[in-house]
C-alpha cells in the first residue's frame, strides 16, 4: 500500500532536491534516479526550461511523496514503482528528480519536477483531477507489483455538521431549498422569484452564479449547490411548468452488463427484495445480450470468440503504438531541449575555454557554463553526431502528438467495443454454463 500526497515548491527548489538526494538517506546515492536532467544540475535546468514558459506561474516545481507500509517492499521496488508513477503521470513532459528513502522505518519516494513542460513549455496544474489521477496510477501500480492497495471510502460530498441539521431541517441550505420550492408556483419569471426571495430577507448576490443568504448566514450559497432541482436553468424551466430535472424519466440505458450470479451473491440470498430485482435485471440482460448478438450476425459460439479476440488484439496494438508514440514525443522533446541549449550556450562556452582567467569568467555564468556541459553530455549519451535542425525536429514533434491524438480516439472506440464483447462473451457462458448441483438436485426430486 502506498500513500501519496504533493506540495509546491516556490522557494529554494535547490534545497529541496538536495535534500531528497541526500546520501545518508539514499543508500549512499544509489537509489537516486533523474529523467530530463542530472540530479546534480536539476535547479538549474528546470530554471532554464521555465524561462521559455509564457505562463510559468508561482511555482518553480511540485514535490510529490509515496509512501510505502513498512516491511511491504524493498527500497529497488519501491524506486521502480516510484520511476513509472513518475513517467506515467508526467508523461515525459517535465524533468523529475527521484530518490528513494531508506533512513526511517517505512520507505518513501520523493519526486521532485519541473513546474513547466520542456516538451510544449506550459506550467503543470496541480488539482483535485491531477492528484487523483496521481492516486489511482499509485494503486494501480501497487497491485501490478502485488503490493496491498488504499480502498477509499464512499465521499457523501456532505459535512457532518450539514448531514445532521440537514436530518433536523434547520441548515440554511434546507431553509432556501423550501423557500424556493414554495415561491416557484407563485412566480413567473426567474427574476420575479429572486425578488420575492429578497422580501423574505435574503440578500442575493449575482454574478457568474446567483447566490443567496438569509440572515445569521455567515456565508452565500450558490443555487446550483443545491442539487440539480435549482440551479438557474432548472428552476426557470420548473417556473415554466417542465418537471423536476430530478423526476425526469431516465432515458433506457442501452449498455449491456453482466449477468448477477444470484446463486452466489450474498445480498440476494440475504435480501428477497433484492433477489427479485437480480433475476429481473437478469432477464433484461439476457435480452440485450441476444439482440446485440442477432444485430452483429454472430450465430456460432466460436464467432463471438474470434470477434473478441479480434477487438483485443486491435486495442492491444493501438495502446501499443500510442505508448510508442508516447516515447517518439518524449524523446523528440528532450533532443529539441538538449539542443537548443547546446546552440544558445556554446558562443559562451568557447568564450569560457579561451579565457586566460576561467574562476573570473565563471562568476555570474557559472550556471550556463554547467547547463552547457549537461546539455553536451546528454546529446553524446543521445549518441547525436550532428546537431538537428530544430524547426524540423519541431515539425516531428508537432506530427508525432497529432499521430496519438488520433490514435487514441481509435483506441478509445475499440476498448469500448472489447468491454461490450467481452461483457457479451461472460453473459452468453454463464447462459451456456451446465446446471448447477443444486439444480440438479431439485431436477432429482421432481421425477
Amino acid at each position: 500500500m502506498a500513500i501519496t500526497k504533493i506540495h509546491p515548491i516556490k522557494t529554494t527548489l535547490n534545497k529541496a532536491i538536495a535534500y531528497i538526494c541526500n546520501p545518508d538517506k539514499t543508500d549512499e546515492r544509489l537509489l537516486i534516479s533523474s529523467y530530463g536532467c542530472s540530479a546534480e544540475t536539476a535547479d538549474i535546468e528546470y530554471s532554464f526550461t521555465r524561462r521559455h514558459a509564457i505562463d510559468k506561474g508561482d511555482n518553480l516545481g511540485h514535490h510529490l511523496i509515496q509512501a510505502f507500509d513498512p516491511g511491504e517492499t524493498t527500497p529497488e521496488q519501491a524506486h521502480e514503482i516510484g520511476m513509472q508513477l513518475a513517467k506515467e503521470t508526467l508523461g515525459g513532459k517535465y524533468e523529475f528528480v527521484l530518490t528513494t528513502h531508506i533512513d526511517k522505518g517505512h520507505i518513501h519516494n520523493h519526486i521532485i519536477f519541473n513546474s513547466v513542460s520542456f516538451v510544449d513549455y506550459r506550467k503543470y496544474h496541480s488539482n483535485n483531477q491531477s492528484y487523483y489521477h496521481i492516486r489511482r496510477v499509485s494503486d494501480r501500480l501497487c497491485k501490478e507489483h502485488g503490493l496491498s492497495v488504499i480502498i477509499p471510502g464512499k465521499d457523501k460530498g456532505k459535512s457532518y455538521i450539514e448531514h445532521t441539521a440537514t436530518k433536523a431541517g434547520n441548515s440554511y441550505k434546507a431553509k432556501l431549498k423550501a423557500a424556493v420550492d414554495k415561491l416557484i408556483p407563485q412566480t413567473s419569471t426567474f427574476e420575479e422569484l429572486l425578488k420575492r426571495l429578497e422580501a423574505e430577507s435574503y440578500e442575493i448576490k449575482r454574478g457568474k452564479y446567483i447566490s443567496c443568504r438569509a440572515n445569521g448566514q455567515e456565508r452565500f450559497t450558490r443555487l446550483k449547490t443545491l442539487g440539480v432541482d435549482y440551479t438557474e436553468e432548472a428552476i426557470t424551466a420548473r417556473i415554466a411548468g417542465s418537471p423536476r430535472p430530478s423526476r425526469r424519466p431516465k432515458q433506457t440505458d442501452k449498455r449491456i452488463n453482466l449477468l448477477i450470479d444470484i446463486q452466489n451473491n450474498i445480498k440476494a440470498q440475504e435480501s428477497a427484495g433484492f433477489s427479485h430485482w437480480a433475476k429481473i435485471n437478469n432477464l433484461k440482460q439476457a435480452a440485450k445480450t441476444m439482440n446485440f448478438l442477432t444485430e452483429h450476425g454472430i450465430t456460432q459460439y466460436e464467432q463471438l470468440e474470434d470477434k473478441t479476440a479480434e477487438t483485443l488484439a486491435a486495442q492491444d496494438k493501438l495502446l501499443s503504438a500510442i505508448k510508442s508514440t508516447e516515447q517518439q514525443i518524449s524523446d523528440l522533446g528532450l533532443l529539441i531541449k538538449h539542443t537548443a541549449n547546446y546552440r544558445e550556450l556554446k558562443p559562451l562556452y568557447d568564450r569560457y575555454k579561451k579565457s586566460n582567467d576561467k574562476e573570473k569568467f565563471l562568476r555570474g555564468q557559472e550556471g550556463k557554463i554547467i547547463l552547457f556541459e549537461a546539455a553536451a553530455k546528454a546529446l553524446k549519451q543521445m549518441d547525436v553526431k550532428h546537431l538537428p535542425n530544430i524547426s524540423e525536429l519541431k515539425k516531428e514533434l508537432a506530427t508525432a502528438k497529432a499521430t496519438k491524438e488520433t490514435l487514441y480516439t481509435d483506441y478509445l472506440k475499440i476498448k469500448s467495443e472489447a468491454k461490450e464483447l467481452d461483457t457479451v462473451k461472460r453473459n452468453v457462458d454463464s447462459l451456456l454454463s451446465a446446471p448447477t448441483q443444486e439444480d440438479k438436485a431439485r431436477s432429482e426430486e421432481r421425477e
